[in-house]
């Protein structure tokens, strides 16, 4: 710079001028100068602000990263949750005091280290299948050998997984299911890893991994290494047509394997245990161990002779479900011998769930299953109650539906002349009780 320029260095009424002019100095000669004259406090202030600018900056920056964090607790409570995570008020947490508290965990347990016990993570020393189990030999009094094998419930698996017998699955074909995946899971070593791509509805990411800790725990060092997708939506994705048919179809082979809740006879999604099994807080049902057992003494305290001799139903019509629409038209007990109750959830929650208690519900002799927007999971705790089950046409089909026999393990009925159909299957039930 050239003279006559004149440059001031200060701190609160403290400043520094030589003549006007600038004295050219490095940073050691301008501080051994001013040494005198700029005070120690001062200098200690000025650290102070430029500490707590910084710390403020980070707080801020952590509190953005953490917000934009996806988690496993969903807070989508929309039908279709086809979106992306998106960002958190502070007003939802409580105000920004908050907010960073819950910053700073989600920084902690996502990019740094979670506190918890050595329990928690189930350590693996081996990565055999549990299919290797079923196959294994068994000793047999005559000093021969014999091939065990997995019960005839277990085919189910072996046709989910055809498509992929032959090809086997390449990365390629995995990441073509991210299209339709609302997380992706890995298990390495004992341990589960989760990419999380949207938001499932209310709590089914938290309760479906936690279900796939459980499988961890009880079968320690069994389980294998594994990557794959998984969809929280309920209806299944990947069709059959698009793959099997034609000969664009026949270059896109294999098809992109995709877990979810449900799947039908025109799809190739491989169906998983629902999350209800392990939970579901929002309209209060217990995990099924739980609820299994209170279903069960409920079904117990009124003997069959004792039970309403109607077909009974109590649900959500509107969930766009026509089956469940039109089977609002045979709610009269008298003229089609069934008793069909809509469920209003909202209600329900204000009032504590008094009138919704699934052990409540079994005082009928029979018990209706009507499919919602896709298969529902009310089919087990039906089921539990120890009525007949009256199964309405089901389109789809879960892990363990599949293994039901018609006029077995329920009766079916038809979706043409829904009203007459249930009417005719209670007259004839009560009119033979012991078959």
């Amino acid at each position: 710079m050239g003279r006559g320029s004149g440059v001031f260095y200060g701190c609160g009424s403290t400043s520094i001028r030589r003549g006007g002019l600038l004295q050219r100095c490095s940073p050691r000669r301008f501080r051994a100068r001013v040494a005198g004259v700029f005070p120690s406090s001062c200098t200690a202030l000025v650290v102070l602000l430029v500490s707590s600018a910084l710390v403020m900056l980070l707080l801020r920056k952590a509190g953005d990263v953490a917000l934009r964090t996806k988690t496993v607790a969903g807070h989508n409570l929309e039908p279709t949750p086809w979106h992306l995570f998106p960002p958190k008020e502070d007003a939802v947490s409580g105000g920004k005091a908050e907010s960073f508290s819950r910053a700073s965990r989600i920084l902690r347990c996502s990019y740094l280290t979670c506190p918890a016990s050595s329990s928690f993570w189930v350590a693996t020393s081996s990565s055999s299948s549990l299919s290797s189990r079923c196959r294994k030999n068994k000793g047999t009094p005559n000093g021969k050998t014999q091939q065990r094998q997995c019960p005839p419930f277990f085919l189910s698996i072996h046709r989910d997984l055809d498509p992929w017998r032959q090809s086997r699955i390449s990365a390629f074909t995995l990441a073509a299911a991210k299209e339709h995946a609302a997380m992706r899971v890995l298990i390495v070593g004992g341990r589960l890893y989760v990419d999380l791509y949207y938001a499932c509805v209310q709590s089914r990411a938290m309760f479906t991994l936690w279900g796939l800790l459980q499988l961890l725990q009880r079968y320690p060092g069994m389980v294998p290494d594994v990557d794959l997708m998984f969809d929280c939506m309920d209806r299944p994705a990947v069709l059959r047509s698009d793959y099997e048919s034609g000969d664009s179809a026949g270059s896109r082979w294999p098809p992109p394997p995709l877990f979810r809740y449900c799947t039908t006879k025109d799809h190739f999604d491989i169906p998983f245990p629902d999350w209800s099994f392990w939970g579901w807080p929002e309209i209060n049902v217990e995990p099924w161990d739980e609820e299994f057992k209170s279903i069960k003494l409920g079904s117990q305290a009124r003997p069959w002779a004792l039970k309403h001799d109607v077909a009974y139903w109590k649900g959500n019509p509107d969930v766009d479900s026509p089956i469940r629409m039109e089977l609002l038209n045979c709610n009269d007990s008298k003229v089609w011998g069934a008793k069909i109750l809509r469920q209003n959830w909202v209600e329900e929650a204000k009032s504590g769930f008094q009138e919704s208690k699934l052990s409540n519900q079994c005082n009928h002799r029979y018990k209706i299953y009507a499919e919602g927007y896709a298969w529902s999971v009310s089919l087990k705790y039906i089921i539990s109650c120890g009525s007949l089950a009256l199964l309405i046409d089901p389109q789809y089909e879960d892990f363990f539906s599949r293994g039901l026999i018609p006029r077995e393990n329920y009766w079916p009925i038809s979706r043409a002349n829904l009203c007459k159909s249930i009417k005719s299957t209670v007259l004839w039930g009560n009119a033979h009780p012991t078959e």
